[in-house]
């Protein structure tokens, strides 16, 4: 686990705060004013808050950003008697949701803090404003998911690593050394933009794997998917039709080989069709990595706008 104080640098500068309401030690950046409307940034694998650290200032002028780090994940504790399946981090969501009493809050979600984002707005559509998903997958009842995620998995290399790891036993040793390597994860995933690799910056997304005790989260995301452990959040039908509703934006880096746009960009599009689609050609999987400003710039102006 990452130290409190640590700041990379200074390329993380945000001061920490914590809360003991899902049953463990959450991380969490809430920069901005304390009555502002609440932007609810979701990170995924195997990343943590740092992977919004321009999206932070860039927000928070205006807007209450808040950045908590899953169960396991960056700055937050990695308890060895918990389970790390999605429906493990929905709960923690809501409970540090809850805890706090976020509302109106406009979902920033990338990668697996899609599903789970998706998950608290089943739960609670009423505290839900706005959705945006940067690369994040959208679950959300719909009768083809499964196929569009077996489809996904057939080709894209980050899924079919993990299936031929887990069929030859080698997945779990692997990623108990994520802090070594860490960089060609990240790189299997996808990230085009190599200027982004400094010193700092590895030591930022190294820092959370530093012993295997510390990869159960990563491990978790990984296993879930090999064991089909994962289960998605279904809504009831009040809560979808009060979701449809809501202003909705997807932006998504066209380059992106794990999530790809023709598998998951259609589940975004089924719950809300007339929403605006940014595609960025050239940008990857971790498009706030390859194109923090341009996302940015766009997350603000649908603030606006909306």
């Amino acid at each position: 686990m990452i130290q409190d104080s640590e700041t990379f640098a200074g390329t993380f500068p945000f001061p920490p705060h914590f809360t003991d309401a899902p049953g463990f030690r959450m991380h969490y950046v809430d920069e901005g004013p304390a009555g502002g409307e609440v932007v609810l940034c979701l990170h995924g694998e195997p990343t943590w808050g740092y992977l919004f650290r321009d999206l932070i200032p860039a927000l928070s002028a205006t807007h209450r950003v808040v950045v908590p780090d899953h169960m396991g994940f960056g700055k937050s504790e990695t308890p060895g008697e918990r389970t790390y399946w999605l429906q493990d981090h929905i709960d923690n969501l809501e409970r540090f949701v809850l805890a706090l009493d976020l509302t109106d809050i406009t979902l920033v979600m990338h990668d697996f803090g899609g599903p789970v984002g998706m998950g608290l707005a089943a739960r609670h559509p009423d505290r839900i404003a706005r959705v945006v998903t940067t690369n994040g997958p959208t679950p959300f009842g719909q009768p083809n998911l499964l196929d569009r995620i077996t489809a996904n998995a057939g080709s894209a290399p980050w899924f079919r690593w993990i299936a031929e790891a887990h069929a030859g036993g080698s997945l779990e040793p692997i990623l108990e050394r994520l802090g070594y390597n860490i960089l060609s994860t990240l790189k299997l995933n996808g990230f085009e933009n190599n200027a982004i690799i400094t010193d700092p910056w590895l030591a930022a997304y190294a820092a959370p794997f530093a012993t295997p005790a510390d990869c159960l989260g990563a491990i978790g995301w990984a296993k879930g998917f090999a064991t089909e452990a994962h289960r998605f959040e279904t809504p009831d039908a009040s809560a979808e039709r009060s979701i449809r509703s809501k202003p909705a934006l997807a932006i998504w880096g066209e380059a992106d080989r794990t999530l790809q746009a023709e598998h998951f960009l259609p589940l975004f599009t089924a719950i809300f069709p007339a929403a605006s689609i940014e595609r960025l050609p050239g940008v990857g999987h971790y498009c706030l990595e390859d194109a923090p400003a341009a996302v940015a710039q766009l997350i603000a102006d649908f603030l606006r706008r909306t």
